[in-house]
């Protein structure tokens, strides 16, 4: 997808900035060109190892205000994840990292969702079961400072409690949303108030653990053999600490997420904590409401050319209000 966010750079000076950075060339092999933020290319470095590298934006173009720092969040999540043991949440070597871009080691298998079409029921279900199991794993990493919210201090955007940070984060894209002129459904201070009735659910996450929040199927590879198995979750960027339950909302682009569903079944198993009362619901649907309004917003700086996609967004955050509206 096309967006203004994105930096491309020449195979010549892509080898030039390995070289300076990282102490080793490589040559540029493919751009992977299904993100929407930060530019990605494949690389064979000197040393014959694939990797990929992934530019973060021009540092004068405009992001939102979450968005800010967020390479470096990304890198923060892949050293963290080291801390668990070996091959419980599975994905690439993080192999560079500073403020400009981050190399990462290539993965075994491929996105989920060029294969899904592909897959047998059954192998689905073996596959979502073990992506609950992933998530559950991930979602036992702590923030070390015991705040809530993201985790890069240029954003600006975490508290001591989940209520505080989760109210700070959506005043930040309601800001966002004026700044670009964001076609919304509702007026900001509506939204406001729908949040502002639903912190009694918001204050039941008393520890802040690692979100990816990003689950897509994009972003998870798998392996759909005769074994099927994940083989690795990409693109941490947009994490924070908040409340695991968030992750349901976008393991719910992949197939059912629900009570019943293999996901949750697999991350239960796994150690996960999922109590479907009518306060988890509620977060579920602000949590909902919070990444509707991510996409619409998004578009703004991104001036995105895909207007099926902008269409979808608007759509998407219009049923997410009316989700938390039916709560009240």
């Amino acid at each position: 997808m096309q967006s203004q966010t994105k930096r491309r750079m020449s195979p010549a000076d892509l080898d030039a900035l390995l070289r300076s950075s990282a102490g080793i060339g490589g040559r540029l092999e493919a751009e992977l060109t299904d993100g929407c933020y930060n530019t990605a290319y494949r690389v064979r470095l000197d040393d014959g190892r694939p990797a990929i590298v992934k530019l973060a934006p021009p540092p004068d173009v405009p992001v939102l205000r979450y968005e800010r720092g967020i390479m470096a969040t990304e890198a923060m999540v892949y050293r963290r994840l080291t801390e668990l043991p070996e091959g419980q949440v599975p994905g690439p070597e993080l192999l560079y990292a500073d403020d400009e871009f981050l190399m990462v080691s290539l993965l075994d298998g491929t996105p989920w969702d060029k294969v899904a079409k592909t897959l047998s029921p059954a192998a689905t279900g073996t596959l979502r079961r073990e992506l609950g199991a992933v998530t559950a794993r991930l979602n036992t990493l702590v923030s070390e400072d015991g705040r809530f919210g993201y985790p890069a201090a240029a954003s600006g955007l975490s508290a001591p409690d989940w209520r505080t940070a989760f109210t700070t984060m959506v005043d930040a894209l309601l800001e966002d949303a004026a700044h670009w002129n964001s076609d919304l459904p509702e007026e900001p201070d509506t939204i406001r108030k729908l949040v502002a009735e639903g912190g009694y659910a918001l204050d039941e996450v008393t520890e802040p653990r690692l979100v990816h929040f990003d689950l897509w199927p994009g972003n998870v590879f798998v392996d759909g053999g005769d074994h099927p198995r994940v083989t690795g979750l990409i693109d941490h960027e947009r994490a924070f600490w908040g409340d695991p339950a968030a992750e349901l909302i976008s393991l719910a682009f992949g197939g059912d997420a629900g009570p019943d569903s293999d996901v949750v079944t697999g991350y239960v198993e796994a150690g996960g904590a999922l109590d479907f009362t009518p306060a988890l619901h509620h977060r579920l649907a602000l949590y909902q409401l919070y990444l509707g309004l991510i996409l619409v917003i998004e578009d703004g700086p991104r001036a995105t050319d895909d207007a099926g996609h902008v269409a979808w967004t608007r759509e998407y955050l219009a049923e997410a209000v009316g989700r938390v509206r039916g709560l009240g």
